[in-house]
Parts: C-alpha cells; structure tokens; sequence
C-alpha cells in the first residue's frame, strides 16, 4: 500500500515537471509597453535626435540664393571725401549702402551695409586737355562678414576748364537745391550742373573755374549693377 502511494505521488510530480517545461516564455509587449510608458525611446531614436541636435543644419530646408537682377541701382554714401585732385587712380575708398535695396518687396542688401570700391580715374585740372576727371567703381559689398563682388557701371565725373562754373553732386539734397544738367549719356559720365542759386552748404562743394571736383565724405553715388548679383542666405 505504502509503495503505491509512493509510486502515485512520483507520478504527479512528474506531471506538473512536464506542464512546466512546456509553459510558454513570457511575452515582450509587457515590457515594451511599460517603456513607453516611462518614455523611453529605442537606441534609434536616441541616435536621430542627436543627430538633429548637433548638426541642425543638416536637417534645414535649403534656401534659395536671392539674385538682385541687372539694372538694380545702389546708392553709396562715401566714408571719406574723394576727388580728381585728392585722390589718385587705383585707390579705394569704403562707404556704406545709403538706403534699402528692395528686391520683390524684400530687402536684401539693408542700409548701412558697407562697401569698397575703386578710384578708377584722377586727373586734377591743368594735367589733362579736357579739364578734370575722376572716375569710381563699385568693387563689393559686405553682407554675413563676407565680401560679395559687385559688377556695376563706373561713375565718372567730369569738369572743364575756366570759363565753367560747375558743382559736385553730393548727400543732403537740400543743399543743392535742385541741379541744373544732369547725367551725360552715351558713356561719357555726369557732367553735374551748378546747384539752383549758387550755394553749396553741408553735403555740397560748388566749384568754379580753376577748381577740381571734389566728392565729400557722406556724399551720394548711384551705382547701377550691370550684372545680376547672387546673394546666398
């Protein structure tokens, strides 16, 4: 009696052994859940995230360069008086962009932006036949701490000899009133006419005669881009 109880007992003990051996493993989803319940992320994203942290750029929609067509006028005001007898051919002078240049209703090179451009030409009067000359270009500007080279026209400026009462064109409208010529066409540069009433205040220099064209400091020159300008954002 006693061997059968034995024998019955090892019977059910093996039985639950094999129940146990064939349970299915327990499943992930527990654990899956319970992460993005605390909200942790897989080691992919994690990845990703920094990624987009430290090198943001990558990540950024390209933007478009904007191009100021030809034709487009840039108005420089001068950081220092120049002229046919102050100044030498091949000098440069720097300025700043006196107003706004607006390309579809957006502006792209802001007031106050500096510039450089080059003395192309100075002859002072009684060293060349046709009277005094002084000739400038516009060479860059500076936009995000880089120098963007500018194709624009050369302004050239022009007096005779005596007998010829002429003024400068320069910044501060008012003190010349309103000018009598105006811009010389086919190439051969601006001849200016003296300013209405003869007088040249701050931001004017009327000249007459023997004297040579002279463009002060905060003076006005209108340049105007014969090619179109890339400015890349």
């Amino acid at each position: 009696m006693r061997s059968r109880l034995i024998l019955l007992t090892l019977s059910l003990y093996f039985v639950f052994a094999l129940l146990g051996c064939n349970k299915p493993p327990a499943s992930d989803s527990g654990s899956s859940t319970d992460a993005n319940a605390t909200g942790t992320t897989p080691s992919g994203d994690k990845d990703a995230n920094r990624d987009v942290q430290e090198h943001p750029e990558h990540h950024e929609a390209k933007r478009e360069p904007v191009i100021v067509p030809a034709g487009t006028s840039i108005t420089v005001s001068l950081g220092s008086a120049i002229g046919s007898k102050l100044s030498q051919t091949g000098q440069t002078f720097a300025g700043s962009v006196a107003k706004d240049v607006i390309v579809h209703e957006a502006v792209v090179i802001p007031q106050g932006t500096n510039v450089s451009g080059t003395i192309t030409d100075a002859k002072p009067l009684g060293k060349f036949a046709g009277g005094a000359v002084l000739q400038v270009r516009l060479d860059s500007v500076n936009l995000h701490g880089a120098d963007i080279p500018v194709q624009a026209a050369a302004r050239t400026f022009t007096q005779k000899g005596k007998g010829k009462r002429t003024a400068v064109l320069a910044g501060g409208g008012a003190a010349l009133g309103g000018l009598i010529g105006g811009l010389a066409g086919g190439g051969k540069g601006a001849a200016i006419g003296l300013a209405a009433g003869g007088g040249a205040g701050a931001g004017g220099a009327a000249l007459s005669g023997s004297k040579d064209i002279v463009l002060p400091a905060e003076a006005d020159i209108t340049f105007e881009l014969s090619q179109a300008l890339e400015i890349r954002r």
